[in-house]
């Protein structure tokens, strides 16, 4: 169950709205490195979250709290958006509405909206749920989630720089702030699961059960056999401290694949049929054969 306070968690004010910068506040509520994504995905691992209750609430904790950072950034864009043109025919003359329709406003804020925010991306493409990452795993749940907070982070801090509204400076640097804490909170947890000895995630797989010459290998796939990128990487002991890194070139060592004629009921071509069928047909075609 949930509850709503009507006050915004954190002050939104907008000294001049603007209705472009409305159309780029898009893009944390609904593009890949939004409000949106994020929240979902924190109710998602949440509510499949197994084992210790801890993580579950915690989760559905800061879920919660991203719904009320949606809830302020379409403030924001509805706030951006206040004196807005609605048609080009009542603005035609002046170059605020030029500047606001051909200069970058999203016609979508009028056509489909009125003046609001939705839940879409600064392009106006719709909020996609393949971007919500719930594993079951814990660990691997941590990292991505410590990758959409940083992502998310860079754009409000782009956002940041894009604007000179100082009301609207102070609710990103806000969103900033709250972005540094949940990528230390993630951080925490899979210090708290072991930090390097949570590794390779999952960690309930026995690695007796890897091919060994290659769980630390970096594979070289340069053919010209120089250049290979050297770092940290490629010598040393493994992060995890249960292997030594190295480098191995690539080779083919799979053998050339060899699939079984069609089966008839999947009605390939005729000259797919028969052994060698389509072979002969090229090699005549190129008077071969």
């Amino acid at each position: 169950m949930f509850y709503h306070d009507k006050e915004l968690q954190y002050k939104v004010r907008v000294t001049k709205p603007n209705p472009v910068f409305a159309r780029m506040l898009q893009q944390a509520i609904g593009g890949i490195e939004g409000e949106i994504r994020v929240c979902l995905q924190y109710m998602f691992q949440a509510w499949g979250q197994r084992g210790p209750v801890k993580y579950r609430d915690m989760l559905l904790e800061t879920g919660t709290e991203e719904m009320a950072h949606i809830e302020m950034l379409a403030t924001a864009v509805a706030l951006n958006l206040e004196g807005a043109p609605m048609s080009l025919k009542e603005e035609m003359s002046k170059d605020k509405m030029i500047g606001a329709v051909m200069g970058g406003m999203d016609p979508r804020h009028v056509l489909s909206s009125g003046l609001a925010a939705m839940a879409v991306d600064a392009n106006g493409v719709p909020f996609n749920g393949s971007w919500v990452v719930g594993s079951g795993n814990i660990a691997a749940d941590m990292y991505a989630n410590v990758m959409a907070e940083s992502t998310g982070r860079v754009l409000a801090t782009r956002l940041w720089e894009a604007t000179d509204d100082p009301g609207m400076k102070d609710m990103l640097a806000f969103l900033i702030a709250r972005d540094t804490m949940h990528q230390n909170q993630w951080l925490a947890v899979l210090e708290e699961l072991g930090g390097l000895d949570c590794h390779p995630i999952p960690n309930s797989f026995p690695q007796s059960q890897e091919v060994k010459d290659f769980n630390y290998a970096f594979v070289t796939t340069n053919i010209r056999g120089d250049g290979t990128p050297l770092g940290r990487w490629t010598e040393g002991p493994s992060m995890d401290g249960k292997g030594e890194f190295h480098i191995r070139r690539a080779e083919p060592l799979g053998g050339e694949p060899k699939l079984a004629a069609p089966d008839p009921r999947g009605h390939a071509q005729t000259e797919q049929m028969t052994s060698g069928g389509l072979v002969a047909k090229a090699k005549h075609k190129l008077g071969l054969g």
